[in-house]
């Protein structure tokens, strides 16, 4: 077995713990959210979309976070896996922020009586959407796979800038998007029910990240290695025709 089975084998392994984790962490969350977190006194019922919409919109930012240093890497060391990892990263941050997008306007049809605002947040986080859906466009769009994964790279660095800003958004501009009720200096503005079921999803919500991480990361690798193979066998007639090997 070569070395990149190996790391092929302990990707799975990795993948097999991390989502059985993620899926008793899940359960807990769950039964947190509907038995044990108490209903908000204004919003009701629908507040508990708080426990999906604040993790996922976490996930994203990690996600991202990991593409940009990853494609920061890439660039650097031309790391084949470095750029499997960003890949993998950026198609998760894309599914986690598409689930912040649809669970926001649900919350805020109640909160606010309109299911979109162009406020701030919403506005910048749309944005992130827009220029990771970009990235995986220059990835495909580029006239050699090595030119699109140096291209998509760099999109992938500048496009990070913009989490900080959606998080700074709330304070900076004046918006109808709520201001944080956990992590504020003077500590959280909530229930402690409802901090530590928060805490739950969170964690919840990053190991199932991880473990489709490592699920996705590990078919970027098959594929990169058939793809390899496929270009070696491509090239074996031309190398005989070449050296008058009929």
């Amino acid at each position: 077995m070569t070395t990149d089975d190996n790391s092929l084998a302990g990707t799975r392994r990795w993948a097999i713990v991390l989502n059985a984790l993620a899926a008793l962490a899940l359960t807990a969350s769950l039964y947190m959210v509907f038995f044990y977190a108490p209903t908000e006194a204004e919003m009701g019922v629908v507040q508990r979309i708080f426990y999906v919409h604040v993790p996922s919109a976490w996930v994203a930012f990690l996600a991202f976070g990991i593409v940009a240093l990853c494609s920061l890497g890439y660039l650097w060391l031309r790391d084949e896996r470095l750029d499997a990892i960003s890949v993998a990263s950026a198609e998760l941050g894309l599914l986690f922020t598409t689930i912040v997008l649809v669970t926001g306007p649900l919350w805020g049809k109640i909160a606010w009586g309109a299911w979109w605002v162009w406020e701030p947040r919403l506005t910048l986080t749309l944005l992130l959407w827009f220029i990771y859906v970009g990235y995986f466009i220059l990835r495909g769009a580029a006239d050699s796979p090595e030119r699109g994964k140096r291209f998509a790279a760099i999109l992938g660095i500048v496009g990070a800038v913009d989490i900080p800003l959606i998080h700074l958004s709330v304070t900076w501009f004046r918006s109808q998007h709520p201001e944080a009720v956990i992590l504020r200096p003077e500590g959280p503005q909530a229930a402690p029910e409802i901090v530590q079921t928060l805490l739950v999803s969170f964690l919840a919500f990053t190991l199932l990240f991880f473990g489709l991480l490592m699920v996705r990361y590990g078919l970027e690798r098959l594929e990169n290695r058939v793809e390899a193979r496929r270009v070696r066998s491509s090239l074996r007639p031309s190398v005989r025709s070449a050296s008058g090997v009929g």
